[in-house]
């Protein structure tokens, strides 16, 4: 499986990577390594079963958003705020409304 960056650069996919990419997102978050490694599951196997062997990192970005609001949502916005570059506060404001998560 071939990843697709925004810049048309090509990188196989990295399942540790990946990992990484979510231990950042839930650091101090309450969710127990073994959640993290059944997250890593639940994104890989849908993207290798797409039957592609290239897939764009938005696809990649979209499966892991989803994956991460299904089980922190403050992690869940970590990862958006450096995967939609987030620049200023305003930018989590919309977003937030945008999603409208749950309050409290």
């Amino acid at each position: 499986l071939v990843v697709v960056k925004r810049s048309g650069r090509k990188v196989p996919f990295d399942r540790d990577k990946l990992e990484r990419s979510l231990a950042v997102a839930l650091r101090k978050r309450p969710v127990q390594p073994e959640q993290v490694e059944q997250l890593v599951s639940r994104i890989t196997r849908p993207l290798e079963s797409l039957g592609e062997t290239e897939i764009p990192s938005s696809t990649g970005g979209d499966f892991i958003m989803k994956a991460l609001k299904s089980v922190d949502e403050v992690a869940y916005v970590r990862y958006a705020s450096v995967y939609k570059d987030f620049r200023h506060t305003g930018d989590f404001a919309k977003f937030l409304g945008d999603e409208g998560l749950d309050e409290g």
